[in-house]
């Protein structure tokens, strides 16, 4: 399925009003016709014929046929509005359901602003395409077709000299539209560009003010504002290329009509109300001609948008459940990796690591910055898929599990903390929607953050702001720590959650953590303190798991993990 056809899909659930609406658009552009009949008979035999008393029945056709004109072009607008908001409204359902259905390699892959972009500026595209341009080509379209046909209901010899100019119009036309397609695509490549650089600058600006950074972010955003400039004004000289020899042979078109018709109405071949009459109908040549660059522009626009955003869908997610895949709503927590590998363009970040896990099991992982601790995690709630190797729980392929079923079961406190623009209680709560004030406050209680929301001045009602704005990183962490446990897991992750943390609220977190009941439960940190008292630790060394086992088992091995203890308590017995 290519991009236009991946569109039609959405238009043909609108075909019925688009069918009403161009059938009104039909019977307006037919309307068109008898005010310049109306204009030739007053000419002919008004003026000309002295027959008066026809004045006023003329008259009263002439405007209530443009009364009646007006309404049905009025409603077969509403009409072509009212649909292009509903196939805006579904494709962008449709692409957000999308984008929730892509894994972590595709957002590793595509920029937050390229992604914004495509639901912004190209959706809004559409809606104009959508709302304006197919009524207008097809509106354009009937009235040059019908001026053709009149102008040669009226006289075959002077619509002859006429259309001896369109050929040329055409050509121009054709041309500009060749022309103006890869300077479209380039607008919204750097349309692109100037949201990312936007998004980046406000999601990151205390970086910048913390460095001292604004000159650099405001040069740097002027680059990408000079290159959307030159893409938007690349395209405008291409426009005013074209417009010159459109307004020229348009002009043309009339000087042809009343050079050639003033000739024949002084030999008598022709009435002045006839001329008057294909005057009238020279507009509706004109127009489409003129509005041809216009609305090339528009599909132009549309077409590119529409590549752009089918170009973002259609990616198929590299984690996909199998049929019939394993659903259950709870898992024990016994947990095997058996020699799993995981490599990405070539660089390999884990290395044949092997470990089992038994149900209510504490397992402490530690290991340099970039040793491969996160994407082991990330593996176990299959963010991503090993390279090679299997992953096991409750002796079931990770593979075989339905993906909800799966992370369901898995509370996760990520080492990033994402807070959303909402109160604490909507942060916590977000992993059990469904959870009473009762449960929120329980899971902030274990957490160690109930005593810090109590003391802000709404509590748990208090609006955290994007990304947890007004919170420290402790309080931040606790929040997410909290909402991991909310949700009941069989599995708790808790990625370094508490490396924000005091010593003394760290002591009392892993103090609540042992009262979770039967949880198989990760840590991942860098402190040794986080993971002293583990069931079993394990070592993360350049993506291999080079030590496993107790706190004193790997104090007498006196490998890594003696000499991290060392380097944090100090070389005592």
């Amino acid at each position: 399925m290519n991009a236009l056809k991946w569109f039609r899909t959405f238009l043909a659930e609108h075909r019925t009003r688009y069918i009403v609406a161009l059938s009104l658009a039909t019977i307006t552009a037919v309307c068109f016709i008898i005010n310049p009949i109306i204009s030739g008979l007053i000419v002919d035999d008004v003026v000309m014929g002295g027959n008066y008393a026809l004045l006023p029945t003329l008259l009263l056709i002439f405007i209530a046929m443009t009364i009646f004109r007006s309404a049905v072009r009025y409603t077969y607008i509403l009409i072509f509005e009212r649909a292009s908001q509903g196939i805006l409204f579904r494709m962008r359902d449709y692409v957000f359901r999308r984008l929730h259905e892509q894994d972590f390699s595709f957002y590793n892959k595509n920029r937050t602003g390229d992604l914004m972009s495509r639901q912004t500026g190209d959706m809004e595209a559409i809606r104009h395409f959508t709302a304006f341009t197919i009524y207008s080509v097809y509106e354009n379209v009937l009235f040059f077709l019908i001026a053709i046909v009149m102008i040669f209901l009226v006289d075959y010899r002077l619509a002859l000299c006429i259309f001896c100019v369109v050929p040329l119009t055409a050509l121009t036309a054709m041309k500009q539209l060749k022309s103006i397609r890869p300077a479209f695509h380039k607008i919204r490549e750097q349309f692109s560009n100037l949201t990312t650089a936007v998004q980046e600058n406000i999601g990151g600006n205390r970086v910048v003010k913390a460095f001292v950074r604004e000159e650099y972010e405001i040069e740097k955003f002027g680059k990408e504002n000079d290159a959307y400039q030159a893409a938007e004004i690349a395209a405008a000289m291409i426009w005013r290329k074209y417009v010159p020899a459109f307004e020229f042979f348009l002009s043309l078109t009339t000087i042809v009509l009343y050079l050639a018709g003033s000739i024949m109405v002084i030999g008598g071949t022709l009435t002045l109300g006839e001329l008057v009459m294909v005057n009238g109908y020279i507009w509706m040549i004109n127009l489409p001609l003129r509005m041809s660059g216009w609305l090339a522009n528009d599909y132009q626009r549309f077409v590119t948008s529409v590549e752009k955003i089918y170009s973002t869908i259609d990616v198929e997610p590299d984690i996909k459940e199998l049929d019939g895949a394993y659903t259950i709503p709870r898992i024990n927590g016994q947990i095997a990796f058996r020699n799993v590998s995981y490599t990405v363009e070539n660089e390999e970040i884990l290395k044949d690591v092997s470990f089992n896990v038994m149900p209510g099991q504490t397992v402490g992982i530690i290991g340099a910055t970039g040793s491969g601790k996160t994407t082991l995690m990330n593996l176990l709630c299959r963010f991503y898929d090993p390279s090679d190797g299997d992953i096991l729980i409750d002796r079931v392929n990770l593979k075989n599990y339905d993906l909800t079923s799966l992370r369901g079961n898995i509370g996760m406190a990520m080492q990033d903390v994402f807070l959303f623009s909402d109160t604490i209680e909507g942060n916590i709560a977000y992993s059990s929607p469904g959870c009473t004030f009762a449960e929120v406050k329980a899971a902030a209680e274990i957490a160690n953050a109930d005593g810090f929301i109590m003391k802000l001045p709404e509590q748990y009602d208090t609006i955290v702001g994007e990304r947890g704005v007004g919170l420290s990183g402790g309080q931040k962490q606790r929040i997410s720590l909290a909402r991991a446990l909310l949700k009941d897991p069989a599995i708790v992750i808790l990625d370094d959650t508490t490396s924000a943390v005091d010593t003394e609220t760290e002591a009392i977190i892993q103090e609540s953590l042992k009262y979770l009941g039967n949880r198989t439960v990760f840590i991942v940190a860098h402190r040794i303190s986080s993971i002293k008292d583990a069931d079993m630790i394990l070592v993360i060394e350049d993506g291999s798991m080079v030590e496993s086992g107790t706190h004193e088992e790997l104090m007498e091995k006196e490998g890594y993990y003696a000499r991290v203890f060392k380097q944090q308590y100090g070389d005592f017995d």
